[in-house]
């Protein structure tokens, strides 16, 4: 039996006095990649700030437990420290530091020591040459710049560099050409192993053609109203979400 990483029980958040999450239950083991699904509105991506403890979300109830510790009380750094990593859907630039600089700082700060920096190199130059990326890419300064996929391909490398316990993904394949894609889909390829797990979270399947999750859930209205394996991706794609949006209607 696999061990469990993540467990959201019975979580309702609220923003600006509106309820967003409604009840979501969710467990996600070591060794998985699971897949929310869902319009846009749906809750998606503010299930996956509140993983990460987004001050703007307040959980009014219900708990999330990773690795068997409620998160509620843990800030945000505390959470990243654990081992929560999550992609943005639109990565901030930062003029001034560059790529490799900030990995090295994110690094020693996840690991509460200083990191050799010759090491730190030789690793950075084989993760961008397993995702054919040019070197000269970890010299630019952070986003500063970038197209749209080199940023998602920047928060992949950062996964990988971090390598933390669960990756949160959340709409990393938006916007991205067919080459993008693939790049960003090779780079969950690699990092995924027994003792990790992946949340992708979208509203499209490009990044899932080449990925077999373990568990495709559907979130509509704050709620995760379906689960099932990789099947349910290429129903969804056939169906849409509007018999599922009636379900939730007459629930």
């Amino acid at each position: 039996m696999n061990e469990k990483l993540l467990e959201i029980n019975n979580l309702h958040v609220n923003t600006e006095d509106k309820e967003i999450l409604k009840g979501v239950n969710l467990t996600v083991n070591k060794g998985e990649v699971h897949v929310i699904m869902g319009s846009n509105g749906a809750g998606k991506s503010t299930l996956a700030q509140v993983i990460l403890g987004h001050p703007k979300y307040q959980v009014t109830e219900g708990d999330m437990i990773f690795q068997g510790e409620s998160l509620k009380e843990l800030k945000t750094d505390e959470r990243a420290r654990k081992g929560i990593f999550l992609s943005f859907q639109t990565p901030e630039e930062v003029p001034g530091v560059t790529v490799e600089g900030f990995l090295r700082s994110a690094r020693s700060a996840a690991l509460g020591r200083p990191v050799m920096l010759h090491s730190f190199r030789k690793e950075l130059k084989e993760k961008l040459e397993l995702l054919d990326i040019s070197d000269e890419y970890a010299s630019r300064y952070l986003n500063v710049g970038f197209s749209g996929g080199e940023k998602k391909k920047n928060e992949i490398i950062q996964m990988m560099m971090l390598n933390p316990k669960l990756a949160i993904l959340d709409e990393t394949d938006s916007g991205l050409d067919v080459d993008a894609v693939k790049i960003v889909s090779e780079g969950v390829k690699q990092f995924k192993n027994e003792e990790n797990a992946v949340i992708i979270i979208t509203h499209n399947s490009k990044i899932l053609q080449s990925l077999e999750p373990d568990y495709v859930h559907i979130l509509l209205d704050g709620q995760i109203v379906r689960t099932s394996d990789a099947s349910l991706i290429e129903e969804v794609n056939q169906k849409g979400f509007a018999e599922y949006k009636e379900a939730v209607i007459h629930a």
